[in-house]
């Protein structure tokens, strides 16, 4: 399969391309603040390779109404009160690309598939996910994913629906050792097919794990926005291609990281993404 021929076909054709990115979750859920980011949190948003252009605070209401402030742009997510961890660091000549933080403290990840009330997955959701925790549990690394479906927040990840009429969804980077807990998922992804939706969830769950977009450096996405390397650049997982702002030498573009998605993706991995999951895990 080949995503960028697949990318501007759906563009010029159907008008049915995706961004991983799209940021309409209910209001009930984020709540979306019209301030420009100051240029202390512009930054802190660069320094951890995420593009301020574009980006705004937002206030995440989880599902016990819990809520934080944050950032967003694009699928990513970064809490206010963790921006400092956030920054990249650079590992000079080691050569896909992850952020600095990453899953250090315990190796089974209990991903939970939430059901209660206006937040439960649907039907192809949860098929999404349960392929998605397959793509994980399917190669060689160290973790072992472990997927219940329920009405509970008490797991390292927490996938549910955000509702809403958009497709995408956005993730939170590891934090402390710890993965991205909360993963909204939104409520427009139902009209898509299995594969789309374990694409999506495919996705998202690598942010989770600290992955950043395979082509940070040249969206390949129709709304533009390269994002940045960071202050200290993006680190670059050895035996994966790497990309420089022109796109070359090379881009893995089928990539499950490609920051835009169509309804043709098939939802697995690239072979690049698992020698960059398995070195990284």
């Amino acid at each position: 399969m080949k995503k960028i021929k697949a990318l501007a076909l759906s563009a010029l054709v159907a008008g049915f391309v995706v961004s991983c990115q799209q940021d309409d979750v209910n209001n009930q859920e984020v709540t979306n603040a019209t301030v420009e980011l100051s240029k202390k949190h512009q930054l802190a948003v660069q320094a951890a390779g995420v593009n301020p252009n574009g980006a705004k605070y937002v206030t995440m209401q989880h599902l016990d109404g819990a809520s934080f402030d944050a950032i967003q742009s694009g699928d990513i997510i970064l809490a206010l009160d963790k921006l400092a961890e956030q920054a990249l660091a650079s590992d000079g000549d080691t050569k896909q690309y992850h952020t600095h933080n990453l899953v250090s403290q315990g190796r089974t990840i209990d991903v939970v598939g939430f059901t209660g009330g206006r937040n439960a997955l649907t039907q192809r959701m949860r098929t999404g996910l349960q392929w998605a925790v397959n793509n994980y549990n399917r190669i060689s690394t160290s973790l072992t994913f472990r997927l219940t479906f329920e009405a509970s927040e008490d797991a390292d990840m927490v996938v549910y629906n955000a509702g809403g009429t958009r497709a995408g969804g956005v993730a939170e980077f590891p934090s402390n050792g710890r993965p991205g807990k909360y993963i909204a998922i939104y409520g427009g992804m139902d009209n898509f097919s299995n594969n789309v939706n374990e694409h999506v969830m495919t996705h998202e769950m690598g942010h989770a794990l600290g992955l950043r977009h395979t082509d940070y450096a040249r969206r390949v996405c129709e709304d533009g926005g390269n994002e940045t390397a960071g202050i200290d650049g993006a680190i670059h997982i050895p035996g994966t291609p790497s990309v420089n702002q022109w796109g070359a030498p090379g881009l893995d573009t089928d990539s499950i990281m490609i920051s835009c998605f169509n309804s043709q993706v098939d939802g697995e991995f690239s072979e690049y993404d698992v020698v960059a999951l398995e070195y990284l895990y």
